[in-house]
């Protein structure tokens, strides 16, 4: 495991404990796709705490459910143990340096100032295990794999009646109930993958007594399924394989269920026509001679969908904190958990997002953008997704909020962005650390006509096209590392534009500023030029963790530590605005290079290569 860094805010340490009443703080759970972390965060909005450790990585190089001449290029892939140990280590870590400080949040006295927990996650990433004997059935396989592009091509086919011939449509086979295109990039694509490929899931599946200890689970079903359940009384692990907790809780969240292929948008409830269109296909039930076990047990596989916000959905068991006489203690004891948001949806709440029109992008290893529409399902047809931005619960329920109405958003959702810049670093070894790039990049005054497509894995929204790759474009015999990595930076502000004016094309909504937020936001080079490109004020908020601080936030709400919206809303603050200052006419010339690039980009792969 990597190192835990940790951060205490001794000023806001020193004012609650010499409080002389117990203050209120809520825990947050941010998974996501390279690191864990954990906050506390105080009843006025102050961060008191933050923890993150990076977790390792799977890129199988060869794999034995393919044959020999298929390759394993874009498989990304996590140990959901190392998912679970990097968020103990996240917490128990916190706890140490808190007691070095005085606050002993194992002991009663001080146990009882967390409220609530919230978690949010890496959406999408997927796996799947059995509840009986605690096994795995496969590593997690991560949001932007794309093995599952050809599962996409054949679910595809298999539904392709419902596309009425159209071609160019017919990833939108499932679109009109889901609000998402038959994409790699959702969760049922990867749970048929794994039905496809995994013996062992195959025959508890098809196995009349197995197949009810099935589940299939994205992140957050699982931390909140090991955080509420116990360890088994005979081992944590079995012929070296380590075991999942027994009797936790098996719910999601209406935004988390939105990205599986598998919910009714407008009901919020797990469609077993929609699972059958997506999974029904698999050669698994060919093999099935019981009748009963020839299709996917929607009942017992897919957790329960609650709200985002919501008082019942779950209680901390206790995680073990180590002593220094080797004994544990168990940290957040019988705290509740009480918000599950999906990462994005997380920081649209942190940024405090809560009316339509309102958006944000967050810049991580993708880039995802994000506009609240209300109550109101706006189909896409610019090759946006419509999803689910979160419900909240019955306690924060108002005239404006009522429960039983979900806040839906529009969504562009990019795959490299930040892990465009890591690619610069680990693969071309031309930069050491993503903090050269912003001097790197004001080095030169322009990228001199070279553009960057990072569609390594192809390229979602707004094109949705597996077959592209990635592509440097304009390179000249006058252009040096420096240009490449502008370029690289620039790459992130054309792609937020694309997904931007999509936005504006299937909303009608002219925005007129852009909430910010994400490590590469700490990049003045980048954020001044998204400004530029998209010619509307980039705004920065001072709290950086956003999606940590929204999760929280949601918690919070659900257990009164704050009452209403407005409350939350106040506690919101800019830290940077950056206002455009190109000239319309190098704006366009820009944006048109842009797009010539993406064209070079496409057609590189045939349908049997992705």
């Amino acid at each position: 495991m990597f190192e835990c860094h940790v951060h205490i805010n001794q000023s806001v340490l020193s004012a609650l404990l010499s409080l002389s009443s117990p203050p209120s703080l809520v825990g947050s759970i941010d998974q996501g796709t390279s690191s864990s972390r954990f906050l506390l965060v105080t009843a006025s909005g102050s961060l008191l705490s933050t923890a993150q450790v990076e977790f390792h990585q799977c890129y199988p190089t060869s794999s034995p459910h393919l044959s020999p001449h298929e390759s394993c290029a874009g498989w990304h892939e996590h140990d959901p143990f190392d998912i679970w140990d990097s968020v103990c280590q996240c917490i128990s870590r916190t706890v140490e340096e808190l007691d070095k400080r005085g606050l002993h949040l194992c002991e009663e006295q001080y146990g009882s100032w967390i409220k609530a927990v919230g978690i949010t996650n890496q959406r999408e990433t997927t796996l799947a295990w059995n509840v009986r004997t605690g096994k795995v059935y496969y590593n997690a396989i991560v949001w932007d794999d794309t093995r599952t592009a050809s599962v996409a091509e054949t679910i595809i086919r298999q539904n392709a009646d419902l596309t009425c011939g159209v071609e160019a449509k017919m990833n939108d086979v499932l679109r009109a109930e889901t609000g998402l295109p038959v994409a790699s990039y959702f969760a049922g694509t990867k749970v048929r993958w794994l039905i496809d490929h995994i013996s062992e899931l195959q025959a508890d599946l098809t196995s009349t007594t197995e197949r009810e200890n099935v589940r299939f689970g994205t992140v957050d079903v699982w931390l909140l399924y090991m955080l509420t359940g116990f360890k088994r009384s005979i081992s944590e692990s079995e012929d070296g394989v380590r075991l999942g907790y027994d009797g936790g809780v098996f719910k999601t969240d209406v935004s988390n269920a939105s990205r599986w292929l598998f919910m009714n948008l407008e009901r919020l409830e797990w469609d077993a026509g929609l699972v059958n269109k997506v999974v029904g296909g698999s050669a698994c039930w060919n093999h099935c001679d019981n009748e009963d076990a020839r299709s996917f047990p929607v009942a017992t596989a897919l957790p329960k969908i609650v709200p985002s916000s919501d008082c019942t959905i779950g209680t901390v068991h206790g995680i073990p904190c180590p002593t220094t006489d080797g004994s544990y203690r168990l940290a957040l004891k019988n705290v509740p958990i009480t918000a599950i948001l999906g990462d994005q949806q997380a920081a649209l709440f942190g940024q405090t997002c809560f009316l339509p029109g309102e958006a944000k992008c967050t810049y991580g290893t993708g880039l995802f953008l994000m506009m609240n529409t209300g109550t109101d399902m706006i189909p896409s047809t610019h090759g946006l997704l419509t999803t689910v931005a979160y419900q909240l619960g019955q306690r924060v329920a108002s005239e404006d909020h009522d429960p039983s109405r979900p806040i839906y958003a529009l969504e562009g959702s990019v795959a490299f962005s930040g892990s465009t810049i890591q690619w610069l670093r680990d693969r071309l070894e031309i930069i050491s650390s993503p903090s050269e790039t912003e001097s790197l990049a004001m080095s030169v005054p322009s990228s001199q006509g070279m553009y960057l497509v990072p569609a390594f894995s192809g390229l979602f929204a707004p094109h949705w096209r597996p077959d592209a790759r990635g592509c440097l474009v304009g390179l000249t015999a006058t252009h040096s590392k420096a240009h490449i990595v502008r370029s690289a930076l620039e790459s992130s502000a054309y792609q937020a534009r694309e997904v931007f004016d999509s936005m504006v094309r299937d909303s009608n909504v002219e925005l007129k500023e852009m909430r910010v937020d994400g490590g590469a936001t700490a990049n003045k080079f980048l954020m001044q030029f998204q400004s530029d490109i998209l010619n509307v004020p980039v705004v920065r908020p001072e709290h950086l963790e956003t999606t940590g601080w929204g999760a929280a936030l949601a918690a919070g709400l659900a257990v009164g530590v704050w009452n209403d919206l407005d409350g939350v809303r106040k506690m919101w603050a800019v830290n940077t605005r950056w206002n455009p200052n190109m000239d319309d006419e190098e704006r366009e010339k820009s944006w048109k290079g842009w797009n010539k690039a993406v064209q070079r980009s496409l057609n590189w792969m045939e349908d049997d290569e992705f």
